[in-house]
């Protein structure tokens, strides 16, 4: 829930934003006032604390805390198939993070990328490939461990689903777009597998993908993924614009797009966890969110130093490229 500080910060910035522009205090006035309609009418209500706790805090090693499978664990199996999820399992993961895509014929599939040139032996992009096309594809074919694994096929939603029930692991759909057709393929998944409910959550680092969502079906637990400085800088730092002026203008929308995440966003959407970049976390940073009954997990941390962190100090769950031992950070 948004705390009466909250509130009062919101929309007392709001009132002197559009004093500052409009330089007249009855508009201000007004737009506050439509903008708190607005969140009273369209904002959703989290999913109740049990239910959140199921999928957030599941089972963990003794005394740890929840493990999640970046891509099924990328590091220690192809990203994104049936043997990374069978991987993840036998790895001790209490859950794993799969990547939702559409082929051309509107089948959900999972891959990270727009295309499939990165993780498979073909070419081109995935919402201009049939399904058929794509199985015939090898997920494997340039994995660090290729040569144990052989071919993985690139899996559709529903089997790899069926794969993680199988291993009773927890899953956090990861959507990168197209929250029409994502949010009607996972409640069709959730419709048939009921257990998902207590056991799964989507995310997102669109709000109207997780909007959609609870439209769609306000039962589903769902979490907003975050990145500071996302839309001016690149994973590793580096300036996304070479012109000053376009850099600027981009890192004036990253603070209000990170203002907005930790003020309107979160609550608007009913969000029951937010995901976020490794290098952002502290403990005030935990307790900032804690305060609001919304948990933290942290991506993707990938050394042995991290992990204890995590585990001993922050006390929060995380996502990692592996399971088993150090490696390079993914994003």
């Amino acid at each position: 829930m948004l705390q009466i500080g909250d509130e009062l910060l919101c929309f007392s910035a709001a009132f002197l934003l559009v004093v500052f522009v409009t330089r007249s205090p009855s508009g201000a006035t007004l737009v506050t006032g439509l903008l708190y309609v607005f969140m009273l009418m369209f904002r959703f209500s989290p999913v109740p604390t049990e239910q959140a706790a199921l999928v957030l805090r599941p089972r963990a090693r003794a005394g740890g805390v929840p493990v999640v499978a970046h891509r099924g664990g990328s590091h220690d199996a192809p990203e994104n198939t049936l043997a990374a999820i069978r991987e993840a399992s036998r790895n001790g993961a209490t859950a794993v993070e799969l990547d939702l895509s559409f082929t051309a014929d509107g089948v959900p599939v999972l891959m990270h990328d727009d295309s499939v040139d990165r993780t498979t032996n073909g070419s081109g992009l995935v919402q201009e490939m049939k399904y058929s096309q794509l199985k015939r594809l090898n997920a494997a074919a340039h994995h660090r461990l290729k040569q144990r694994f052989g071919v993985e096929k690139v899996p559709t939603l529903q089997e790899a689903v069926v794969e993680c029930v199988r291993h009773h692991l927890t899953i956090i759909f990861d959507v990168k777009g197209q929250p029409d057709k994502a949010a009607r393929s996972l409640h069709h998944i959730y419709t048939k597998f009921p257990s998902l409910y207590n056991s799964s959550l989507v995310s997102s680092f669109e709000p109207k993908v997780i909007y959609k969502m609870r439209q769609t079906d306000p039962s589903v637990v769902t979490a907003l993924t975050h990145r500071p400085w996302r839309l001016s800088r690149f994973n590793d730092g580096t300036p996304r614009s070479r012109s000053s002026w376009v850099q600027l203008w981009m890192a004036l929308l990253d603070v209000l797009l990170d203002w907005a995440h930790h003020h309107i966003l979160w609550r608007l959407c009913g969000v029951s966890a937010v995901l976020v970049q490794k290098d952002f976390i502290s403990q005030d940073y935990v307790e900032y969110w804690s305060d609001r009954g919304v948990e933290v997990l942290g991506w993707t941390v990938n050394s042995a130093v991290e992990k204890s962190y995590y585990q001993n100090q922050l006390k929060i769950g995380f996502i990692t490229d592996s399971l088993v031992e150090d490696c390079d950070p993914q994003y």
